[in-house]
């Protein structure tokens, strides 16, 4: 029984599935027809977007093109420009150097003839000098015989020069000889001493020192006498005695009762030798006599 009625379910769902089938099926045919429409409304967009972007593709291409085209062409004339100013650069400083090379050239040939004229006038010059220094020459050698005919004359008075000279040198040893020498006022020794005008001469040859004669009364008053001022004070011709004031590095001194042919001695400057008055001949109102200076004042210690 069992089996019975499992058979006759079986057979029941058979019936029902044999009776739903012509269903599915119309479904299933209806879906794919639907899927075809839509797959060849899909091919059909494909196909229409396929030649929409070859027709924007190829009008790409063409602007492209142009693009290219009109980049070329202004690419073209921009380098044409360019070269046209570049050879234009070219050829103004060709127009430039050419003309710098003229200049050059005829500075050049300008500084080359000033040269030259100089040159000449130099050539002159030394022409001349040479000329002159000829002439010279004939003159100086025209005058070196005259000088060699006069030295036989002059060995001759060169000869009687030094019979002077050895005549005068015996005298002035001879009248030194005869001078004296004095301690002066101030314990000094003094040099030779001259008592009158003869002597003086002889102390002046010997060139030891400087020598101012004076002649000086109590009339004159204050009287220059070498670097010094003297003032006659007072004179007394009975016992050869005198009173004087000097004047010296803005100092006076009094030089009271000397005697004739007494070194009267004072110091000026700071020097190293003293100043010497000697006294030769006593009047009255009046003496004569004489200063002696170093010839070189050099400063005591």
């Amino acid at each position: 029984m069992p089996n019975n009625e499992s058979n006759g379910e079986f057979e029941r769902v058979e019936r029902v599935e044999h009776v739903e089938h012509p269903r599915g099926h119309s479904a299933l045919t209806a879906i794919l027809g639907a899927g075809l429409v839509i797959a060849l409304a899909g091919d059909g967009y494909l196909l229409v977007r396929s030649n929409h972007l070859e027709d924007n593709l190829a009008q790409m291409q063409d602007s492209t093109q142009t693009q290219m085209s009109k980049l070329s062409e202004a690419t073209s004339s921009l380098l044409n420009q360019r070269l046209e100013a570049i050879n234009a650069d070219l050829r103004n400083a060709q127009d430039n150097a050419d003309a710098a090379v003229k200049r050059s050239r005829l500075e050049a040939q300008k500084q080359a003839k000033d040269l030259s004229q100089r040159l000449q006038a130099q050539q002159q010059e030394v022409s001349g000098q040479l000329t002159d220094l000829k002439d010279a020459t004939t003159t100086a050698s025209n005058k070196l015989n005259e000088v060699s005919t006069d030295v036989d004359g002059v060995k001759t008075e060169v000869v009687n020069v030094k019979a002077d000279v050895a005549s005068t040198q015996t005298a002035v040893e001879k009248n030194t000889a005869e001078l004296k020498r004095a301690v002066g006022d101030m314990g000094v020794m003094s040099g030779l001493i001259a008592t009158n005008g003869k002597e003086l001469d002889t102390l002046r040859e010997l060139g030891e020192r400087n020598y101012y004669e004076f002649n000086l009364s109590k009339h004159d008053g204050s009287k220059k006498i070498g670097d010094v001022t003297v003032t006659l004070k007072k004179s007394d011709a009975k016992h050869n005695r005198y009173t004087v004031d000097v004047l010296a590095d803005d100092k006076h001194v009094e030089k009271r009762d000397r005697t004739v042919n007494e070194p009267v001695q004072l110091y000026v400057g700071g020097g190293h030798q003293p100043y010497e008055i000697v006294v030769n001949e006593i009047d009255k109102d009046k003496i004569v006599g004489y200063l002696a200076t170093p010839k070189v004042k050099m400063a005591r210690r």
